[in-house]
């Protein structure tokens, strides 16, 4: 309480005082001397940025004062970036001139992003590749006060539309998983994860969970496309995700950075980078360290991560890069809850020896090479070698049935140890071309993409009888030990068709061909001998796509797509891990297709919009259904449940009202949005027609409020997501709370962010009213049973740049 006392203390102090103010300003125009409306004027790395307006004006105010670098950019002009100084109190005027590219590399990659402040859209092409027509987001994490050092998910990715979390961080699990519009958010499992463009997740068809995710401070953006992915990353029903890694400062030979920050729960968490440009070498490199104790009981983790980039530029139209990820982490599950140990007290836990690590390896060589003016070349091979293992107390029982010492042995029963080890490479190989066809600018973009990935899985292993993290084996060998392949050449085409100056059309057409293969033994579960399994499919996956954009204005447009989708059985469906459901044997491949319709852009640097319809037609999902055996026990059965059909509006809204009348210089600025899903999703088919899809809320609804003066800028947001269920037959209640209603919750949080000259201070709470809720029931890890997300929290932060 009175930490609380003192930061909101602190927040009213700094929104009082009163300083002279510093004031950035000019003019931008195109070589003719003639103004150029919607010219984006920003400084990386914090909120102060500005659009011009139909004069060329544009104004940044307040600025403090200090060293900065200003980039300036526009869609089809050169990007100008300059440094400056600016002293406490100065007014300084600054006019550009843009010059018209003719479609060189370096000003497609820049220059395809449109934002007004917090989240924007990517243009028609964007680092070699088409976005013409397709649903678009892209947010500036710098731009907003969000709770970096902790991955908030509800404060960064929370705008949204439509975006559904597994909050799994207070339940010692803190990779949070993302789903799109009705789709399963855990792990991430039906979303393309990126990172810099490539892969993160260690199989995309066969183990599609993401388990790394880099931190982000180092995130400069992050990139959504959602179900149009399709033809130009792969058949995911819920599209792409791409966090973007900051570069080193292309003014500076060497930039360091500092990131510490302190908070509930023995959280602590210290990141460092340093950065720069020497000649034609640019590098970047951070390292972070996170430990907590965790908001429930054994919730504990020590994580440490980092990451390096050496990129070389022999010339405007070549560069190459090599990148490599690295993440070391240990997590302590608490595991999970039944609904009335939940009520009873959502910190308890009964698994205290339950642990699991992630080690993650992934090293990447790109290369980006300007053939012609009009024609770019991109390759991108990545190598990841990573694992997953765990030891835990496994599901029988469920959450109900106490993990503790025997009475009669005086020791606890033996845990088990599962082991998972990675390794694959996925080479991409990107050509955009740009030609005239009846006058009009065209673009064509093909390529191929070639995976090859093997996990070998083992587990049911006899485990220690300790509490401590021992994945060593006692008295025994595992239950099975099975080899996994996965081969897939993709080939894709795209080309952007002009119908006149307003119109643009991009029919598109993506090749999959996929083998799985399996070999090794499992254990039979009655004669206890194991019996060896040898399994092989090949699968030919064509899929087509539509995409229509027509300008509305300079700077609005309508887009409609629709494109096939296609989601494979996995190996956590072939042989699942530590899961109390029974799996369908027969379990078949999931089709469909994603459809858009909706209209965005924004009106000066005052209103940013997007607003559409989008319906998904999912056929054979895949889920949960609640059975009874023959002696009447009800159990849950994972199995092809239906057709499903999901359909809605979504809607995204900012407003900053004091730039209409350039009061900002005055009174500060600020900001208003609203982030809206309506979501039906429905079963269509077989004996659940009509229940709702699992892990689908009908509502979520995010909106927040921001004011920025003098450095100063604070948030406070609110967000709602209706209740959902998670299987198919829409259950309430069940013993082991595998399965049953996940309720709708309210959350708000707050933070700030005060700046001075190099320095700044972060600091807010998450979870403002301490609402229990939880988002995810789960039949295994970290459960099994209810995952309760985290209460209420506070952090403070200090960073500096030199």
């Amino acid at each position: 309480m009175k930490s609380t006392i003192l930061i909101l203390f602190f927040s009213m102090f700094a929104l009082g005082m009163s300083s002279q103010e510093s004031r950035l300003s000019g003019v931008v125009r195109d070589s003719t001397g003639i103004p150029l409306e919607n010219v984006s004027v920003l400084i990386p790395d914090t909120h102060w940025s500005s659009l011009t307006d139909a004069k060329g004006v544009w104004s940044i105010t307040p600025v403090s004062g200090g060293s900065y670098t200003l980039v300036v950019t526009l869609l089809g002009h050169e990007t100008l970036t300059r440094s400056i100084t600016i002293k406490q109190g100065e007014e300084l005027r600054m006019d550009f001139v843009l010059k018209r590219h003719s479609h060189t590399l370096r000003e497609v990659e820049v220059s395809g992003i449109r934002v007004v402040h917090g989240m924007g859209h990517l243009d028609e092409v964007h680092d070699g590749i088409i976005y013409s027509g397709k649903k678009t987001e892209v947010l500036l994490p710098d731009s907003m006060d969000a709770n970096t050092a902790q991955n908030n998910p509800r404060q960064v990715l929370g705008r949204i539309p439509g975006a559904n979390y597994s909050e799994t961080e207070g339940g010692g699990f803190p990779s949070n998983g993302i789903g799109f519009r009705g789709l399963n958010p855990t792990q991430s499992i039906e979303t393309n994860t990126r990172q810099n463009g490539y892969n993160v997740s260690a199989d995309l068809y066969g183990y599609p969970e993401s388990y790394y995710l880099p931190p982000l401070e180092a995130v400069e953006r992050i990139e959504v496309v959602r179900g149009a992915s399709a033809l130009q990353f792969g058949p995911q029903f819920g599209g792409m995700i791409n966090y973007i890694l900051k570069s080193g400062n292309p003014n500076k030979a060497f930039e360091y950075s500092t990131e510490q920050t302190g908070g509930s729960y023995g959280f602590f968490n210290s990141f460092q980078a340093i950065g720069g440009t020497v000649k034609k070498w640019n590098y970047y490199v951070y390292a972070q360290l996170k430990t907590q104790d965790g908001w429930r009981i054994h919730s504990d983790l020590k994580q440490a991560q980092g990451f390096a980039k050496l990129e070389y530029k022999a010339s405007e139209t070549f560069r190459t890069s090599l990148e490599y990820s690295i993440l070391r982490n240990r997590i302590h599950m608490p595991g999970g809850l039944s609904d009335e140990q939940f009520v009873a007290d959502s910190h308890a836990s009964f698994r205290a020896r339950n642990w699991l690590t992630s080690p993650w390896n992934i090293l990447t060589w790109s290369t980006v090479w300007a053939i012609t003016p009009s024609t770019t070349l991109t390759f991108k091979s990545a190598l990841n070698i990573s694992s997953r293992n765990l030891v835990w107390k496994n599901e029988d029982g469920g959450p109900e049935r106490p993990d503790s010492i025997s009475s009669l042995t005086h020791t606890y029963v033996q845990r088990e140890v599962q082991r998972e080890a990675f390794q694959s490479s996925t080479n991409e190989l990107r050509l955009l071309t740009t030609y005239n066809l009846g006058g009009q600018p065209d673009m064509l973009s093909y390529g191929l993409r070639y995976f090859a990935g093997t996990m070998k899985r083992q587990g049911g292993g006899p485990g220690s009888t300790g509490s401590n993290f021992d994945l060593g084996l006692y008295g025994g060998t595992y239950e099975y030990d099975l080899n996994f392949m996965t081969y897939n050449l993709a080939g894709f085409v795209e080309n952007t068709f002009h119908l006149g100056k307003r119109i643009s059309l991009t029919p598109g057409f993506r090749y999959e061909y996929l083998i799985s293969k399996a070999n090794g033994y499992v254990t039979d579960p009655v004669l206890n001998v194991p019996v060896t399994t040898i399994r092989s499919q090949a699968r030919v996956i064509p899929l087509g796509g539509l995409g229509l954009q027509m300008q509305t204005s300079d700077n609005t447009n309508l887009y409609a797509n629709c494109s096939q989708a296609y989601r494979p059985t996995d190996y956590a469906n072939q042989t699942p891990i530590g899961v109390s459901s029974k799996i369908d044997p027969n379990l078949k491949d999931a089709q469909g297709y994603n459809a858009d319709l909706g209209w965005r852009g924004s009106i000066r640097n005052y209103f940013n919009f997007d607003i559409g319809a989008f319906y998904m037609l999912y056929n054979n999902r895949i889920g949960l259904v609640t059975l009874n055996d023959a002696a009447g026990n009800p159990y849950t059965y994972r199995t092809n449940v239906a057709n499903s059909l999901h359909k809605g509006l979504e809607s995204y809204a900012e407003f900053r009202p004091m730039k209409l009348k350039k009061y900002c210089s005055r009174f500060g600025c600020l900001s208003l949005f609203n982030s809206l899903a309506l979501i039906d999703a429905q079963y269509t088919s077989g004996i659940f027609t009509g229940k709702a899809v699992e892990f689908a809320p009908s509502l979520i609804e995010r909106a927040g409020i921001s004011y920025m003066r003098n450095g100063f800028s604070t948030t406070f947001s609110i967000s709602y997501t209706a209740q959902s269920f998670s299987d198919a037959n829409n259950t309430v209640y069940s013993p082991d709370a595998t399965v049953g209603v996940i309720p709708a919750y309210t959350i708000m949080d707050w933070s700030a962010t005060w700046r001075i000259k190099k320095y700044h201070l972060k600091f807010g709470m998450n979870n403002l009213a301490d609402k229990r809720y939880f988002t995810l029931r789960t039949d295994e890890y970290p459960g099994p049973g209810i995952i309760p997300s985290a209460g209420r929290s506070f952090y403070v932060g200090a960073g500096a740049t030199f």
